[in-house]
């Protein structure tokens, strides 16, 4: 018996016990419909005829795992044979409990192209709705789910063509280490040239101790009621996006723990959850689930400013269209307070704009009387920075049978407050839990981080150069900092992978630090002809008083709006106000220059979008999106410092003096997960605030040791990882030697057998983990980087980096033709080519390096032909041009210049050649017309489908049989698809896995 024998078993047995009926006599699609058309009939008591089942059946299977979705939670319509209508469910979608839990082994799904087996899928009403996928060995998380993401792209897998197109998540388990994630269709559901994925969760506890071995996993998440809340009702479709979402554990538990609250009537409660752990999602679904509790008259979900009124109202909507509308001026929300629509049960409002409606002094008031005595629940996001003023204080008076909720990242504790309540002689802080009386659910940082949901920190604290340093919160000079930052962005951003936001102490040190770094650049691109300038913006908020004054009143209210969350600035702008809107006017028309856009101080807002979208658009490639259209530094005061959020943000550079939370949400801009070019987050701070951080560290880690939680959230320091990177790069020749070869790259070729080449990957994959890492510290001194460079000379580490892609690619093939039939351990390879892939070295710098390095004679080159395949050939993100490239660049001749746009050309002609003699031969070799096979390949790539009918039409003249022509397809296609991929360049080919 094997031991994945053996946990299936288990399992089943497990399963049994937590009464689910085992149906071993389900093995087969036949008997998987049949079961299901049993428990279709009688959940909607009726019965069918043989045709009008089989039409049922037809109608419901698609190959679009969304409206499956849909349609397994819905009421649907069917019309049967005498045209009478049917409106049927596919399962009680009123109490999910009550529906036929069933367990199926070894299904079998038998097509022409494929015929799998299913280890262990669980029946809802005869509906395949959970697999569970066993293995005797262990997995990473990630290999697990491309493993499934194989199995599904497969042909005839059945999920696009049976009943299994239901499949509403996946279980992975080698019995101590378990995972799920949801089902999605093809494009939310593999891996990109990131290596991004979806989320692969594992199960914890309330506390977030993990639930991983699989007997207790199937205790906690697979007893029958258990798992139909999960599909029910902790199973979110977005809408926007066509895609399933699968609500975390803890945000399950805050979802409960307020649901539970209301149906008791306990009071009020605070959840806190730290920033990037999904608060809206958890709001959102805590919202929809109070929509339909009677008891409840209205959900108000309130945020405090108006850009995240607008961000919170679109995340929102993503989540299901329409949810909530724009309350654009505060009659417009008076006005849903009034309604007795139930879409207007859900209401999204600033507190400011809610705080008007009460306001004594206004006729909303009077209006809204009678609703004083509604049951209302009312959401507060980000509550640190909102509940503490007047307008708190006017909600709870008007509404005295509310029952008040706060989410917070950051709570405010009697250290971190900066509000009093007096009480005759006695004074006390405010706090988040005297507003909001007891914490429901609490998911730390600390917690985040050991989750891998959000990063660690690196922090350096800049001393300067000098011999004196300067004190804690001390500012040092401006242009210390500016040659600073522009000394060290590079290194901190993974070569402008990534970009920056500047915090900075006021609107005039922003102003001031914009034109230092304008004066900076010039300079620097005066001297040095190569230099690359950095693209800085600067942002806060023009004085509102003056716009008033100048008639922008509806720029004025909107900017006013705004401030109050942006207490800096708002002072600031009390002071010199023509000066500062002057400034900001000359850094919106730099901006429009840099970035051809035509924005203007009286339609602020639209600007501030902009920045943020541009931040954001750092994602895109420089070959999609040229570097010059994107944002390496962003300047601000208060602005972007909570509430923003971009995976490609991982630097913070702060001048400005932060403590408790506002500390942790400027930093937490920067520890958005992406994946291994991301270590952690990067904060250089000039201020010397270690501890500040200390303290903030403690007051929010949710750990009674203080250095427990500091050793969970900062990386190591630059002297350790110096230290594993050295054992790691000693490890890798010591390797070497027991295989009997010279540590020397150009050796990996000669290690004998998978085993070695194997253990050569994990190695020296390991080596460049902590190289990706320490490349990013900013903190490195020159000794330092001696003794990196001394551990592995940067040309051998390049070498080996060719040496690991040329291997890797080997077996990655070998995964890609076999799957499931590759040896095990080839199986379990995780290659993690996003560590290799250069944010430098891409095609624009290829083409330059070759450009710049022709024409020279041999004693003045740069770089070799050689030296430049050698470096093209260490990268991964030129994997697939990597051969054509190459073979381009031994052609060219050395001693004749050509520019780049030359050059550009020329190597797209020599690519059109080379796959014209590709072409040519192919259709040489299976006789048919060179000019009809182009045309075929051509339709393919202009469409990126394949389409199987344009086959047939094009073998037709060699008058095939059936059999013979089905023979010749295969050999065919097998010649023509290692072509086609590569021309279509890691974009999918709808159609096409058929024949792979």
């Amino acid at each position: 018996m094997t031991k994945e024998t053996h946990i299936e078993e288990s399992l089943l047995t497990k399963l049994k016990d937590l009464k689910y009926i085992y149906r071993a006599d389900i093995r087969d699609r036949f008997s998987l419909e049949q079961n299901f058309r049993e428990k279709f009939e009688a959940l909607n008591r009726v019965r069918l005829s043989n045709s009008e089942f089989a039409r049922l059946r037809d109608e419901i299977i698609t190959q679009d795992v969304f409206a499956a979705s849909k349609t397994l939670r819905g009421k649907n319509y069917f019309q049967r044979e005498d045209g009478t209508p049917l409106h049927y469910t596919l399962v009680n979608i009123k109490d999910w409990c009550k529906n036929d839990y069933e367990v199926i082994s070894q299904l079998r799904i038998n097509t022409e192209n494929s015929n799998h087996r299913y280890d262990v899928i669980i029946l809802i009403n005869g509906l395949p709705i959970v697999q569970i996928e066993l293995k005797g060995i262990s997995i990473s998380p990630r290999q697990a789910m491309q493993q499934i993401v194989d199995y599904k792209n497969d042909a005839g897998n059945g999920y696009t063509n049976s009943l299994m197109c239901f499949m509403q998540m996946f279980i992975v388990s080698n019995q101590s280490n378990t995972y799920y994630f949801a089902n999605n269709r093809n494009q939310h559901f593999q891996f990109n040239a990131d290596e991004q994925f979806l989320p692969v969760y594992q199960l914890a506890d309330e506390s977030n101790k993990k639930i991983t071995n699989l007997a207790l996993f199937a205790d906690k998440f697979l007893s029958k009621c258990t798992l139909g809340e999960m599909i029910s009702k902790y199973m979110v479709l977005v809408e926007s996006e066509q895609k399933l979402l699968i609500m975390r554990p803890y945000q399950i538990y805050a979802v409960k723990a307020i649901v539970d609250c209301i149906n008791q009537n306990r009071g009020n409660g605070y959840i806190w959850h730290t920033t990037g752990s999904g608060k809206t999602l958890t709001s959102f679904k805590a919202s929809t689930l109070l929509k339909e509790n009677p008891e409840i008259d209205k959900c108000l979900f309130v945020v405090d400013r108006k850009d995240l009124d607008r961000q919170t109202r679109e995340e929102f909507n993503k989540f299901q269209e329409g949810s909530v509308e724009e309350n654009t001026n505060t009659e417009s929300l008076v006005r849903r307070l009034l309604s007795s629509d139930y879409s207007d049960k859900v209401i999204v409002t600033t507190i400011q704009k809610l705080g008007l409606a009460l306001d004594d002094t206004k006729n909303y008031k009077e209006r809204l009387k009678h609703l004083s005595d509604s049951r209302m629940a009312i959401i507060f996001d980000e509550c640190h920075r909102s509940q503490f003023g007047e307008n708190h204080k006017a909600i709870k008076e008007f509404f005295p049978k509310a029952q008040l909720f706060g989410f917070t990242g950051t709570p405010i504790f009697p250290d971190n407050s900066n509000y009093t309540i007096r009480e005759g002689e006695e004074a006390t802080y405010k706090t988040t839990e005297s507003i909001f009386e007891k914490e429901l659910h609490a998911y730390t940082i600390t917690h985040a981080i050991e989750d891998k949901n959000v990063l660690r920190f690196h922090i350096d604290y800049y001393k300067g150069q000098g011999e004196i340093n300067p004190k804690p919160g001390e500012a040092i000079s401006q242009q210390a900092v500016v040659d600073a930052i522009l000394e060290k962005h590079d290194s901190a951003t993974n070569h402008r992978k990534f970009n920056a936001v500047f915090a900075t102490a006021s609107i005039n040190n922003a102003i001031e630090y914009y034109r230092l770094f304008k004066l900076a650049q010039q300079k620097k691109s005066e001297a040095d002809g190569d230099y690359v300038p950095l693209n800085i913006a600067c942002v806060f908020s023009p004085p509102a008083q003056l716009m008033a004054k100048e008639g922008e009143q509806k720029n004025a209210e909107d900017i006013k709006q705004l401030q109050e969350d942006l207490q800096q600035e708002k002072f600031d702008n009390q002071s010199n106000p023509e000066e500062k809107k002057k400034a900001l006017i000359e850094i919106i028309e730099d901006y429009n220059k840099q970035f051809g856009t035509n924005h203007n101080i009286n339609e602020f807002d639209a600007y501030y979008q902009n920045v943020q979208a541009r931040i954001k658009d750092q994602k895109w490639a420089n070959k999609e999106l040229p570097h010059k259209k994107k944002i390496d530094i962003t300047i601000v005061v208060d602005m972007l410092l909570t509430g923003f959020d971009s995976k490609f943000l991982n630097t913070l550079y702060v001048d400005k003096n932060l403590k408790y939370h506002g500390l942790i949400q400027a930093f937490s801009r920067t520890n958005r997960v992406l994946n291994d070019t991301k270590p952690y987050g990067n904060i250089l701070d000039f201020r010397s605030q270690q501890e500040q951080v200390n303290q903030a560290i403690a007051l929010f880690s949710g750990e009674k040791s203080e250095d427990k939680a500091i050793k969970i959230w900062m990386v190591d320091p630059a002297p350790v990882v110096i230290e594993e990177y050295k054992k790691a790069v000693e490890a890798l020749g010591v390797f070497m030697e027991e295989n009997n070869l010279v540590n020397d790259p150009s050796e990996v070729y000669n290690l004998r057998g998978d085993t070695a080449k194997i253990t050569f990957v994990k190695n020296f994959k390991e080596v460049q983990r902590l190289k990706t890492q320490l490349d990013q510290y900013t903190d490195l001194d020159e000794t330092q980087k001696e003794v990196i460079e001394t551990i592995l000379p940067v040309d051998r580490l390049q070498s080996f980096r060719s040496s690991y892609l040329e291997t890797a690619k080997q077996f990655k093939a070998i995964q890609d033709k076999e799957g499931n039939n590759a040896p095990e351990d080839i199986q379990q390879l995780d290659f993690e080519f996003v560590l290799f892939a250069s944010a430098v070295i891409d095609y624009d710098y290829i083409m330059n390096l070759v450009a710049d390095n022709l024409q020279m004679k041999p004693s003045k080159q740069k770089m070799s032909k050689d030296e430049i395949i050698c470096l093209l050939s260490a990268t991964a993100n030129l994997m697939e041009e990597q051969e054509d490239l190459a073979d381009y660049i031994n052609s060219l001749d050395w001693n004749k210049g050509q520019d780049v746009d030359k050059l550009r050309a020329g190597y797209q002609k020599f690519k059109d050649e080379k796959n014209d003699k590709i072409l040519t031969n192919i259709a040489i070799i299976h006789g048919l017309q060179t000019a009809n096979l182009k045309a075929f390949v051509a339709n393919i790539m202009s469409r990126k489908i394949f389409d199987g009918e344009k086959l047939t039409d094009l073998l037709e003249p060699l008058e095939l049989n059936w059999k013979e022509r089905s023979v010749k397809e295969q050999a065919l296609m097998t010649d023509l698809i290692p072509l086609l991929k590569k021309q279509a360049q890691g974009q999918e080919i709808s159609g096409l896995t058929a024949y792979e």
